[in-house]
């Protein structure tokens, strides 16, 4: 019965020692791999502060640009409307040309019953 016992607790103490070794190789791995940090708290602060820049430099760029185009959109509105003044200029010029020709006034003096008196008229100076 004792060479049973031992032959019994020779066949456990493998067993036993895989037990051990594999328990030792999962402590071994588990301090085989350290918590490996890619960056540090104040990286990622400085992560965090670049972010805001540059997300504060692109809002502002972003209303610049709006404020531009409304600006723009006013500019090209009131050469509109300068060019309508203009056009309108141009018009009543030529409109004044053609009432105030020779032969329309002389219509109009006659209508009224004016006549020519050569001795009347002055001649002044042109410009």
């Amino acid at each position: 019965m004792a060479v049973r016992v031992r032959q019994t607790y020779i066949q456990q103490q493998p067993e036993i020692l895989e037990q051990e070794q594999q328990q030792r190789q999962m402590q071994q791995a588990v301090k085989k791999k350290p918590h490996v940090k890619f960056f540090t708290a104040g990286e990622k602060f400085l992560f965090i502060i670049f972010a805001v820049v540059v997300a504060s430099f692109a809002i502002s760029i972003l209303h610049i640009q709006g404020e531009i185009q409304a600006v723009s959109m006013e500019i090209q509105s009131i050469e509109r409307e300068i060019t309508e003044v203009n056009n309108n200029n141009v018009d009543l010029k030529v409109r004044v040309s053609e009432l105030s020709t020779h032969e329309r006034i002389w219509e109009k003096a006659k209508e009224l019953g004016l006549t020519l008196n050569e001795k009347n008229v002055k001649v002044v100076p042109g410009e």
